[in-house]
């Protein structure tokens, strides 16, 4: 009699037990046709018109493609969807690792949603300086505000961009628009680096900070605090609710010192509890406040024309930046560098100079 094979593992079934298959073959050949067949960019671009959110992430990820083959198709979409966006009001949130960015954004997005808003979040995940890649949970962390019929949350990797805005913000943001979505959310990773590119593509940009964490009078250093049009104190429940009041007090005072704003702005600081949803109407109200007064005052079409010089000049460098380093006498160039730069026969500077004059 011969002896039946062991099981190697802890699920594997018993004799005679046909596994039943996850997915019927009929409905997985549906699916791999209709992954191999993609749509063109002017059925992308209709799409997105009609407010369809596969679309949507479809033209994302093609705006976020590096493959040379899909840029042509991008800078086409672009123009289609560009004389319908621009109709939007842009909010960006920052704020270091801890403070509940996701947590206020899903409190904050569900009360915007609820008032008829249509809000699209960009959240940009960090990605690892070692393997290069990034979690992108955010739709997990806010698992009721996605699940809005009104609501479109998109994360994506921060790459090598400073910062942690994603290399095509920019354009997702259009593409947005383009969808119909009237409140953009922009998530940073609130690494503290280049805050400046956050500023640039936003009309409103909230600071969230936490009490206790030994940073309250940081608020009189220039940086990122100038920058911002609010300070939002979160957490702010519990025991934390008095600590919460003094660090108010404290990024209060401290905004005094900063010059006026160009908008006529005076920068607020609240308090609130995303968890708790205490003080986010506040919030919402402090917002509605601050584009009132930019609109009525010229300064929020200033503001955009602002932005679109940046974004051209930062497109123009992007693009030489790309080019340069594409260039196969460049690399030859490189190469060569990196071996004097090995063997100590050359300097960093000295280097440089020489790949630069491959240009």
């Amino acid at each position: 009699m011969t002896k039946k094979q062991k099981h190697t593992g802890a699920l594997s079934e018993k004799e005679g037990v046909t596994p039943l298959p996850a997915v019927s073959p009929s409905v997985a050949k549906k699916i791999q046709e209709k992954r191999k067949s993609a749509p063109s960019v002017t059925q992308l671009s209709e799409a997105i018109l009609q407010g369809d959110k596969t679309a949507l992430s479809r033209g994302i990820t093609l705006i976020e493609s590096t493959a040379e083959k899909h840029q042509e198709d991008a800078k086409a979409l672009i123009k289609a969807c560009l004389p319908h966006a621009n109709s939007s009001i842009r909010i960006g949130i920052t704020g270091v690792p801890g403070v509940g960015k996701s947590t206020f954004i899903e409190t904050f997005g569900t009360l915007l949603v609820e008032k008829d808003l249509k809000v699209a979040v960009l959240a940009v995940d960090p990605s690892s300086s070692v393997s290069g890649g990034s979690i992108l949970g955010d739709k997990t962390r806010m698992e009721a505000l996605v699940r809005h019929p009104n609501a479109f949350i998109r994360p994506s990797a921060s790459g090598d961009s400073l910062g942690g805005v994603a290399r095509k913000t920019r354009e997702a943001i259009l593409l947005c628009e383009a969808a119909g979505f009237d409140t953009i959310i922009i998530e940073t990773v609130g690494v503290g680096q280049s805050e400046t590119v956050v500023h640039s593509m936003t009309d409103f940009f909230l600071l969230l900070k936490l009490a206790g964490a030994g940073d309250e009078l940081q608020g009189i250093k220039r940086g990122i605090v100038e920058m911002a049009d609010a300070i939002v104190i979160n957490k702010a429940d519990g025991e934390n609710i008095k600590a919460a009041k003094l660090a108010k007090l404290e990024f209060n005072r401290a905004l005094h010192l900063y010059p006026p704003k160009e908008s006529n702005w005076t920068p607020k600081t609240l308090t609130c509890s995303a968890l708790t949803n205490e003080g986010i109407d506040a919030v919402w109200e402090m917002i509605s406040l601050y584009f009132e007064t930019v609109k009525n005052n010229g300064y929020f079409s200033e503001k955009r024309n602002q932005q679109n010089k940046f974004w051209l000049l930062q497109t123009i460098e992007n693009t030489l930046k790309n080019e340069f380093f594409r260039s196969p006498k460049v690399k030859k160039a490189m190469e060569a560098q990196l071996a004097l730069l090995s063997n100590n026969k050359t300097t960093p500077f000295e280097a440089a100079l020489v790949i630069l004059s491959m240009r």
